[in-house]
């Protein structure tokens, strides 16, 4: 049997949404592990230069950083694996990452998902599991435009649902903007 064609939508509140409904959660390592790694940088900046006791503090440090790490890993693995084997062809959007990251109010979110992995991990399974990989252009306006009538309005970050003015349709933004992708092989 043919596999389906789908576009993913990365996003901060959810880390993908992919055009058929499946989306994956956004573990969030950082932001749940923040409070700790705060206070354990503070326990080992108040150690001596040097001594045993700060090399024990920096080695907890050391850990609590790796499980993030292992956290978002594990996320991203799991997310890119099932959709290379169960898709034949993935729209992604070619998101300007490093651009995002300098807006010092999303930096630490954007940061936390892991976005440009994810377009790296999907890129290689892709070409293990015989998934091709296309990504939209970096100006296609996925979020704006409607996916059932085609016509695009402006919407600013905070609105979640996407609402046409044409034809009345009313959905999950990241899922119009998904779906939008995937109409993108097909234009």
């Amino acid at each position: 049997a043919e596999k389906p064609v789908a576009g993913v939508d990365l996003g901060i509140d959810r880390m993908a949404q992919v055009s058929d409904g499946v989306y994956f959660e956004n573990p969030r390592a950082l932001k749940q592990a923040l409070a700790k790694l705060k206070r354990l940088q503070r326990v080992v900046s108040r150690r001596q230069k040097g001594s045993a006791n700060r090399q024990k503090a920096v080695r907890r440090l050391a850990k609590a950083h790796f499980r993030v790490s292992n956290i978002r890993k594990d996320a991203l693995h799991q997310a890119t694996t099932l959709l290379a084997k169960t898709k034949s062809a993935i729209v992604l959007e070619n998101l300007n990452v490093s651009g995002m990251v300098k807006n010092r109010h999303l930096a630490q979110a954007i940061a936390d998902v892991g976005m440009h992995e994810f377009r790296r991990q999907l890129q290689y399974k892709g070409a293990w599991y015989g998934c091709e990989v296309f990504l939209a252009d970096r100006f296609f306006p996925s979020s704006k435009r409607c996916s059932r009538c085609g016509s695009e309005k402006e919407l600013s970050l905070a609105e979640r649902v996407y609402r046409c003015e044409g034809c009345g349709q009313v959905m999950d933004r990241d899922l119009n903007a998904a779906i939008n992708l995937e109409q993108l092989l097909y234009l």
